[in-house]
């Protein structure tokens, strides 16, 4: 039997037509992992649940897969996650995982998408080869998962990196944090904005993209800029299509697996 095993962690999703973005990222990193026996987990219970009784898809968390793992004599784990900021859902899973350091003879966790000034860059340059260039009087909004704990200023981080690198119209905001869609209109407007692109900064395009940002209901983004007069067009790619996202996450797989 193979000693060696990683676990690919995401928070998930339970929209089939967006998984392979999960799927690109874990095929991705599975190059860097010959010999070592990969699996998934999801850290949404939420998502489980909906896919077992929905799909008849069982996936199990991330604290499911270790225990299996344990069980059947794996001697090296390594828990590669695929959350964008180290925030709630990072933490508890890092503090989950961590009971079973023990268990194994070379047990690590690797870092999430926003780690380093490097990593801001990467993500940068990662979501500026996929949006179109922007005019005088375009802009680009992404929309990113928000939290109330303080690893929400990574998206605060991550607009001032489109700043200093010179993209001066791309805008970051929330929708569970802060900066919300009512500050950025009010950031739109004073550029006097007439059309701006709608992209998620979240690893899939599934419920927060399709709804919150694009969807017909009147407190979606797309909705709230177009009653303001800014005509939005969604790009509803999620961050794990993007190659050099990929990229990030396999130098964070190589630096876990080399401490």
């Amino acid at each position: 039997m193979n000693h060696q095993a990683c676990i690919m962690i995401s928070f998930g999703t339970s929209h089939p037509d967006v998984l392979s973005a999960i799927g690109h990222l874990e095929s991705s990193l599975k190059k860097q992992l010959s010999g070592v026996d990969c699996f998934r987990a999801f850290t949404s219970r939420t998502i489980i649940k909906k896919l077992k009784e929905e799909q008849g898809v069982s996936i199990p968390t991330p604290e499911e897969m270790i225990s299996r793992l344990a069980e059947q004599g794996y001697d090296t784990v390594i828990c590669q996650t695929l959350h964008v900021i180290p925030g709630f859902e990072y933490e508890k899973m890092v503090r989950e995982l961590s009971k079973y350091r023990a268990a194994f003879q070379n047990f690590v966790i690797s870092k999430p998408l926003l780690s380093s000034e490097t990593d801001y860059i990467q993500s940068v340059n990662a979501v500026c080869s996929c949006i179109p260039i922007l005019r005088e009087d375009e802009a680009l909004v992404l929309m990113g998962h928000g939290t109330e704990h303080f690893a929400n200023a990574a998206y605060c981080q991550l607009e001032n990196t489109f700043r200093a690198l010179g993209h001066e119209r791309i805008y970051v905001g929330t929708v569970e944090g802060f900066p919300g869609v009512e500050y950025i209109l009010s950031r739109l407007n004073a550029r006097q904005v007439k059309t701006a692109y709608l992209m998620p900064f979240m690893i899939v395009a599934g419920d927060h993209a399709k709804n919150d940002l694009a969807g017909k209901g009147p407190d979606s983004w797309k909705s709230v800029l177009e009653k303001n007069g800014v005509c939005a067009v969604p790009i509803l790619t999620g961050l794990g299509d993007l190659e050099l996202i990929g990229e990030i996450f396999a130098k964070h797989l190589k630096e876990a697996i080399e401490e």
